[in-house]
């Protein structure tokens, strides 16, 4: 059977990926109320499409920092990819560059920042950070991403720990032997359980509970490249981020993987662009599955939508092919989203074509 959409990579993945990885992937935190709100905020908004305003293309593209990509989608950092396939980020950078559009590596990846580079060396990326207790180890992950040509820096700030992820506690999630932190080496490098989650325990080991405003200021101090924080739901976060100099804000919810009960990334971003969206680039990720949600996200006032757990389902079910025709079908589903709706550019999706279900009960 075809594989047209991303429910149909998400389901033929599904029965690829061994169960350790397929679990981590996939779950959410606690009872998983907000990895379904992910799914259902977008459900609950309408499109308001507009008839007859001519043209017979679209443009998609956008910039962001200077850098000009072909459409206003790209890849979260996901870790641990070669899990997925066996050649894991670097396929899927190399996927993201013939499309012309962003990647995002992650510190806990399964190919080094120098990999991902050298495989894909004229194309835009930004690198995920997170901040061990080590400051001299995280400070030289910059540096490494820095002369490696990425083209910023994007700060997680929600993970201080990890979240209640029960599935990999029931697996006692470790990651594969035959793999490792392709970013580290020693005991950094490995996630082996010790009874319970290895990736919780290695979290709880190695990053900083401590994480404060603080840190952003001290990573702003000493890199030039612009730097994003990622995990922001609240307009007061948004603000602090925005007074302290940061270039961007991410709208997220880490996959809904970290605090259960927190709002979806789309019920979120309204406030977000609200209070900052002059100062800041806004981008978001979470829950995207279809063109439709992309346009309701740039509608609602995202610079740029990302998307991690489809760019999965895409490489293991055809490594960077696979991954190559998640991002084709979800630029056809926009394009067309875009035409059917009355938008000729992306500055055309403004917040009056998307209204909330409610809006509808109230006539």
């Amino acid at each position: 059977m075809a594989l047209v959409s991303v429910r149909d990579y998400e389901k033929r993945a599904h029965e690829i990926i061994p169960r350790n990885a397929l679990d981590y992937y996939r779950s959410g935190a606690g009872d998983e109320l907000s990895l379904h709100l992910n799914r259902t905020g977008f459900d609950r908004l309408r499109i308001r499409p507009r008839m007859l305003q001519g043209g017979s293309t679209r443009d998609l593209s956008c910039t962001v920092f200077g850098q000009r990509f072909s459409m206003p989608i790209a890849i979260s950092p996901t870790a641990m990819q070669r899990m997925a396939h066996p050649d894991g980020e670097v396929a899927n950078a190399k996927a993201a560059a013939t499309r012309q559009v962003l990647f995002t590596l992650s510190t806990i990846s399964t190919s080094s920042i120098e990999q991902v580079a050298e495989a894909t060396p004229n194309a835009p990326k930004w690198f995920q950070l997170y901040i061990y207790r080590d400051r001299q180890l995280t400070e030289e992950l910059v540096r490494r991403a820095e002369r490696a040509g990425f083209r910023a820096i994007v700060l997680t700030v929600d993970a201080p720990l990890f979240g209640l992820r029960r599935a990999d506690m029931r697996n006692k999630f470790s990651l594969p032997p035959h793999l490792s932190m392709a970013n580290f080496v020693g005991k950094a490098a490995s996630i082996r359980s010790q009874g319970g989650s290895g990736i919780n325990e290695y979290i709880a080991e190695q990053l900083d509970p401590t994480l404060s405003w603080d840190d952003v200021k001290w990573l702003l101090g000493f890199t030039k490249l612009p730097v994003i924080v990622k995990g922001i739901l609240t307009r007061e976060d948004a603000i602090i981020a925005a007074d302290l100099g940061v270039q961007g804000i991410f709208v997220s919810n880490h996959g809904a993987r970290q605090l259960d009960s927190v709002p979806a990334s789309i019920e979120a971003l309204p406030e977000i662009v609200a209070a900052v969206g002059r100062r800041v680039e806004i981008f978001l990720d979470g829950g995207i599955t279809q063109g439709t949600d992309v346009f309701k996200a740039l509608a609602l006032g995202a610079r740029m939508v990302f998307f991690g757990r489809p760019a999965l389902w895409g490489l293991a079910v055809n490594g960077q092919a696979g991954v190559e025709h998640v991002l084709d079908i979800l630029r056809n589903e926009l394009d067309l989203t875009m035409a059917l709706a009355g938008c000729k550019t992306l500055a055309d999706i403004t917040k009056e074509y998307v209204v909330h279900e409610n809006h509808y009960s109230k006539l």
